[in-house]
């Protein structure tokens, strides 16, 4: 099974954007390219990049001047679908997207840390990339407790959008421990490296808002083309 669902088109843009912010790709102050300009250079209608603007200044990222343009108003702690996604391209920033190669209810592994009230777990694996390139694989476990079932037609490319919207699970927090480890057997041919290779390696317990813990996750990084980012404002 290898299936993608997309946030819609507007969404993306303004994602794409307020992480590119994060990362310094735009300052403080600076002045958007024109709207036609921008537009062409995201492959994207001046309609859309519109409606994608207005997130930015509906989050206060964005003052609009009439007749002068669009400018850029940086600030931390921004709420964006991506809040919790901590990899960036090498020269940072990159539109997340993710590829969901399987999804199966199972048996928690005995080796994993606690987490949920359910002995089963969705275990969701998918090939994350940032502005098109594959950098990161992710396996990613729900506790079961959340629903009976999960559709692979349900998971769009933010979960922490799904978790909130269809099964009323807020992430509140999460707690990321980095190492190296060996690439999975399980990676697809398009993530680069090779099968049993050292790659960085990101390990996250993720807590709901009920303060239980609901989410382990597992993700492995191709550190040839990103990184793991973590700001302290």
């Amino acid at each position: 099974m290898a299936t993608q669902t997309s946030l819609p088109l507007y969404v993306e843009i303004a994602e794409l954007l307020i992480r590119d912010i994060a990362a310094g790709q735009y300052v403080d102050g600076d002045c958007l390219p024109p709207e036609r300009v921008l537009a062409e250079s995201l492959s994207t209608t001046v309609t859309t990049l519109r409606k994608a603007l207005v997130i930015l200044e509906e989050k206060e990222l964005l003052r609009r001047v009439q007749g002068s343009g669009n400018y850029i108003q940086a600030q931390s702690n921004v709420e964006s679908v991506y809040a919790f996604f901590r990899v960036e391209l090498l020269q940072g920033g990159g539109l997340p997207t993710a590829r969901l190669l399987s999804v199966e209810r199972l048996s928690k592994p005995a080796d994993f840390p606690s987490f949920g009230q359910s002995a089963e777990g969705f275990r969701i694996r998918r090939l994350r990339s940032l502005s098109g390139v594959p950098c990161v694989l992710e396996e990613i476990w729900l506790d079961g407790s959340y629903s009976d079932t999960l559709s692979a037609q349900d998971l769009s490319d933010s979960l922490y959008s799904f978790y909130r919207e269809t099964l009323g699970l807020w992430i509140a927090r999460a707690e990321d421990r980095l190492s190296i480890a060996e690439c999975p057997d399980w990676a697809p041919q398009d993530f680069a490296p090779e099968h049993g290779t050292p790659v960085a390696f990101v390990e996250r317990i993720s807590w709901a808002q009920d303060g239980n813990r609901a989410e382990f996750s597992r993700n492995w990084i191709d550190s040839n083309l990103a990184r793991y980012v973590a700001r302290i404002k």
